[in-house]
């Protein structure tokens, strides 16, 4: 399989700690998001969507969006496995992947960012404001979700990896760039200190792939 994504994507950063804790071996290729080689026609070809990541299967079928890729891959490789056995605990941990994924992320990324500059003439400083705003209305949700549930353990749920880590990480990666002051979600910040000290976790951060820049 090859794996097509950006070191600083929380989408293929999802993905890329899903294959590590799966130890799934893959081709990695990239696409420089800030020159938009995303929207290359070679690229919108296998994905009209013009977004990373995009996992091409060895049958040649493409797979787009990180939360189908995700669950594409806990259906062909299960262990270990990325959602509890309950159907309770397998909807918490849905329910706490898509504030990252469904509440914060779509509307602070890199091309939410450059309409704001575009169309509505804002600077970079209120750009980076509109991205905390969102960063911090999610881990305020986030934090008292996780924060004296019985249910959350050394991880977000359990005291193993699941989905909801997976999405969880790399928006503090991202709240770290808009500078967020984490001091406020004590509990996301104890789950995501635990997450990093996992060797899968640790490999996938956007410092050690092999297109990261300063």
């Amino acid at each position: 399989m090859k794996l097509i994504g950006y070191f600083r994507s929380s989408a293929a950063f999802r993905v890329r700690i899903a294959l590590n804790l799966k130890g799934i071996a893959v081709e990695h290729a990239f696409r420089h998001l800030r020159k938009g080689e995303q929207r290359l026609p070679d690229y919108v070809a296998i994905n009209p969507q013009k977004l990373v990541p995009a996992l091409v299967l060895d049958s040649g079928e493409v797979l787009t969006q990180s939360m189908a890729i995700l669950e594409y891959l806990d259906e062909t490789h299960p262990n270990p496995p990325l959602l509890p056995t309950d159907p309770v605990g397998r909807a918490r941990v849905r329910s706490l992947a898509l504030i990252p994924t469904a509440d914060i992320h779509p509307i602070q990324n890199l091309r939410v960012m450059a309409y704001l500059r575009e169309r509505y003439e804002q600077s970079e400083e209120a750009t980076f404001a509109w991205s905390r705003h969102w960063i911090e209305t999610g881990f305020e949700a986030y934090e008292a979700s996780i924060a004296g549930n019985r249910h959350t353990g050394s991880y977000s749920h359990g005291d193993r990896p699941t989905m909801a880590d997976l999405c969880l990480v790399p928006q503090v990666f991202n709240a770290a760039r808009f500078k967020v002051d984490m001091s406020r979600f004590p509990t996301i910040q104890r789950v995501h200190a635990t997450c990093m000290k996992h060797p899968a976790f640790d490999a996938a951060q956007p410092s050690k792939q092999p297109d990261a820049e300063p």
